[in-house]
């Protein structure tokens, strides 16, 4: 569903992302983990059409971002760190804004929202403006607005940021149950690594822009000799605290210019 080979992004002389490959399975729950500044971040821009490479390939479902970016937009959802709800809306706007923008028909577009809203458990709330939300349910609406176009790919970038445990937890069960019934791959991002460990099939460790270690949970925890994730991820990237790389401006200034040309 994903291919990945030899990416590449550079602004200037840093160079944010450097020569990885790998491949996500349809179907697969796969996190992409790192500290801060490792990497992360620019690479979710490039595969969702926000950031374009400096070198090497990317495949979505068969299509170059790059080349067809609208038919590649069509393909997934994503859940941005940044909350994207318009708080001025309620929950019913925000999901039939979303479909109307995605082009779903009307009849399906309404028959979606109302099993997605009864999923995350938001139905009796679809009238409430999203301003009077609290922080879990805003997650989990943005998530079921990430799934409405009927996405073959959902894009999770630390969805699960400050959560309580329980808001968490019940998100995850609710992510998991639409990969298993309606076979949604989901690439995820997350400095919970118990959460990493619980759900995901198979993780990408990438540090400096380069991945350094590619396996499920417990044969990266046989790789490192550990107990838990957390500790095959320290072993693998080390202790010392990063700070986000000085690229943030310059991605910000790309974007910008590449949707003025739109």
């Amino acid at each position: 569903m994903i291919k990945v080979e030899h990416l590449v992004k550079e602004f200037g002389e840093v160079k944010a992302v450097d020569d990885i490959s790998f491949e996500v399975a349809a179907g697969e729950i796969f996190a992409f983990l790192g500290p801060n500044g490792a990497g992360k971040t620019t690479s979710i821009k490039m595969l969702t059409t926000l950031l374009k490479p400096t070198g090497g390939t990317i495949t979505i479902d068969g299509l170059d971002p790059v080349v067809k970016p609208l038919e590649v937009r069509q393909r997934f959802g994503i859940v941005f760190q940044d909350p994207s709800l318009d708080q001025e809306l309620t929950a019913f706007e925000n999901m039939e804004l979303h479909g109307v923008l995605y082009h779903v028909p009307r009849k399906i577009r309404r028959e979606r929202i109302e099993m997605l809203l009864k999923l995350f458990e938001l139905w009796d709330r679809r009238d409430s403006f999203v301003r009077e939300f609290s922080g879990g349910m805003k997650r989990r609406l943005e998530i079921a607005r990430g799934l409405l176009h009927t996405p073959k790919i959902l894009f999770l970038d630390e969805p699960t940021l400050g959560l309580d445990p329980q808001s968490r937890k019940q998100l995850w069960t609710h992510v998991k149950y639409l990969n298993e019934t309606e076979g949604v791959t989901v690439f995820l991002t997350t400095h919970y690594m118990d959460e990493a460990e619980r759900v995901a099939n198979r993780v990408a460790v990438i540090d400096h822009g380069k991945i350094v270690a590619l396996g499920s949970p417990d044969e990266l925890k046989k790789q490192t000799n550990s107990e838990s994730l957390e500790e095959a991820f320290l072993a693998l990237t080390g202790s010392s605290i990063r700070d986000e790389k000085a690229d943030s401006a310059a991605q910000m200034r790309e974007i910008a210019k590449m949707w003025s040309r739109k």
